[in-house]
């Protein structure tokens, strides 16, 4: 079997497997609009699927387009997002509600110049868009996307990291050139490594493409390999103690709008590492200080 060949054998067998296995997301099958699209991809990054739905749903019933999220007050954008984490990704994707309905009428740009120009849109969003919401013909890669391929065309583990060249030739080198299976391809991979073809522990007998993987018929070498640097602990960091403020203030009473010092104080032992955290927060917009030390979301 050539690679050609080979190609579409892959082609075919993950699209299949993807007719059968699709998880029903709300923003899938043509059920989203292209904003909504934009909206389930920014709330996925480095965010759990499922964790994903609830909020998502919530959302788009409060501001279903971007002019709806324009006109929304920071606070309401900030206690929406709840603990999807990273809230930083709220501001700015009310940043690009406002781009879209100020620039573009509240209609979504299709080209993906227009869409990496967006506050807060990158390479893959954009590329997503394109792909899930527009159909265009594009390579897509995130994560999941970059480790099947690696695995399965070249037969070795993907390390993780900012996607190279080499990643981004040999996306483009199996894509399906008709626009329509395109999609499919880049949905069933990206679901393939969400769900089978994981980093640690892939799922290779229930692999739609078994038969065809490198990876697995050099019995896997260098499983679940990643970068050297280490992984980023939770526990006691910045992040951590960051998001306990905003935490506090998501769940004040309709009646209070300020966290007074006092109450700050007791989320926290070390309020030096407290207050630099406080700041670090103001500084991104998220919240701001008072006169009297207290802190509110901003309105």
């Amino acid at each position: 079997m050539n690679d050609l060949q080979r190609n579409e054998s892959v082609r075919r067998k993950l699209a299949a497997w993807w007719d059968v296995n699709a998880r029903d997301l709300p923003w899938r099958f043509g059920r989203a609009t292209p904003w909504g699209v934009l909206v389930s991809e920014v709330m996925s990054q480095q965010t759990q699927m499922s964790r994903v739905v609830p909020y998502w749903e919530v959302w788009m019933q409060a501001w279903p387009d971007a002019a709806a999220l324009a006109d929304a007050t920071t606070a309401e954008v900030i206690t929406a997002w709840g603990r999807l984490g990273y809230p930083r990704r709220a501001l700015r994707l009310q940043e690009c509600a406002r781009a879209v309905r100020d620039r573009y009428a509240d209609e979504l740009p299709r080209t993906y110049d227009e869409l990496t120009g967006l506050p807060g849109i990158g390479d893959y969003t954009a590329s997503a868009v394109l792909s899930f919401a527009f159909g265009e013909r594009i390579a897509v890669i995130d994560t999941n996307i970059r480790r099947v391929l690696s695995r399965v065309f070249l037969g070795v583990e993907s390390l993780g990291g900012s996607a190279k060249p080499a990643d981004r030739e040999l996306a483009n080198r199996v894509l399906p050139e008709d626009a329509a299976r395109s999609v499919t391809w880049n949905q069933s991979v990206m679901e393939l490594g969400a769900t089978v073809c994981t980093a640690k522990n892939p799922l290779c007998d229930d692999c739609p493409v078994r038969g065809d993987c490198a990876f697995l018929a050099a019995d896997r070498p260098g499983l679940g390999e990643r970068r050297t640097r280490p992984r980023q602990r939770f526990a006691g960091t910045d992040r951590q103690v960051r998001g306990l403020v905003l935490d506090a203030l998501r769940g004040l009473p309709d009646s209070e709008r300020v966290l007074p010092r006092t109450r700050i104080e007791t989320l926290w032992d070390d309020h030096i590492q407290l207050d630099k955290c406080i700041a670090s927060l103001d500084d991104d917009g998220l919240i701001e200080i008072l006169p009297d030390g207290g802190v509110r979301l901003p309105r």
